[in-house]
């Protein structure tokens, strides 16, 4: 039986995640009041990078959340996205040394989740059959199948009360990852996690107004430049930066928002050779 006072909480908890996540409220919904626990603790989440370093994570529990996670939808049924668990010390150091992040060096699990396009063509093989979607699409769907499954590894891992962060830098390193990891051609990675029992709440971070971001019968962003800039103020008053990025080459700004941020990560040579990492193991991107 539900609890009244429960689901009253959580339905106001709900609310307030979303207002201050996007900056406005949400009407109030008739959805099925059961549900309202687990909306607000999606609502609510936050990247943990600060772990309680004395309780460790038992890999048992970690088996169970890839299941879940594994559980997720995926493309026509095709299952392409693997998980590699990272338990011996050596070799986990081996990847995460190259991200340099004391917090993901310590961090109680490191997991690294893939695309996997080898197995479908290894049943082809199996089977004799041809295999004539050799183009982009092939990668494509098992880069989205693992996004998914890491999605919602995050979702099983915080409803478990651990906390996640995923980690893309590993796509900085993308070769020697697979190198470390021995992944065949055809299987690549996807992006990094840490895993942990939280030592202290994450911050929340902002996001895009949901009239930004959510669309209603054709893409609208009318008034768009004028929507961003209000979102920047916003969030540079309730979150600022600790930082300003490359500001020798830029300088500083007197407003340094989260539109000025974006601009100058994206200013530099991010990830160039990636493309031709993903030909290298065996995919062709036309």
């Amino acid at each position: 039986m539900v609890d009244p006072g429960q689901t009253s909480e959580d339905a106001t908890r709900l609310a307030r995640a979303i207002e201050h996540r996007f900056g406005a409220p949400l009407p109030p919904s008739d959805v099925a009041i059961e549900r309202l626990a687990t909306l607000r603790a999606m609502a609510d989440r936050r990247s943990i990078r600060d772990y309680d370093l004395a309780r460790p994570v038992d890999q048992r529990l970690l088996e169970i959340l890839c299941a879940v996670a594994l559980s997720a939808p995926t493309k026509s049924d095709l299952q392409q996205r693997d998980i590699v668990v990272l338990e011996d010390p050596q070799q986990r150091r081996r990847v995460t040394s190259l991200i340099g992040e004391a917090w993901i060096d310590t961090a109680p699990a490191f997991l690294v989740f893939c695309g996997n396009n080898r197995r479908q063509r290894q049943i082809h093989e199996w089977r004799g059959r041809p295999f004539p979607n050799d183009h982009l699409d092939a990668f494509f769907n098992a880069a989205v199948d693992a996004g998914i499954a890491l999605a919602t590894f995050v979702t099983a891992a915080e409803a478990a009360g651990l906390g996640c962060c995923p980690i893309s830098q590993i796509r900085n390193h993308a070769a020697t990852v697979s190198a470390i990891l021995e992944l065949p051609p055809h299987v690549f990675p996807v992006a990094g996690m840490t895993v942990g029992w939280p030592a202290r709440p994450g911050g929340m971070s902002l996001r895009l107004p949901l009239d930004v971001t959510v669309h209603r019968d054709r893409f609208d962003e009318s008034d768009l430049r004028r929507r961003i800039d209000a979102y920047d103020r916003r969030r540079s008053a309730l979150q600022p930066y600790a930082r300003q990025r490359y500001e020798k080459e830029f300088g500083h700004a007197d407003h340094y928002g989260w539109s000025e941020d974006k601009a100058r990560q994206y200013a530099k040579p991010e990830r160039a050779d990636f493309g031709a990492f993903v030909r290298a193991r065996g995919f062709n991107l036309e």
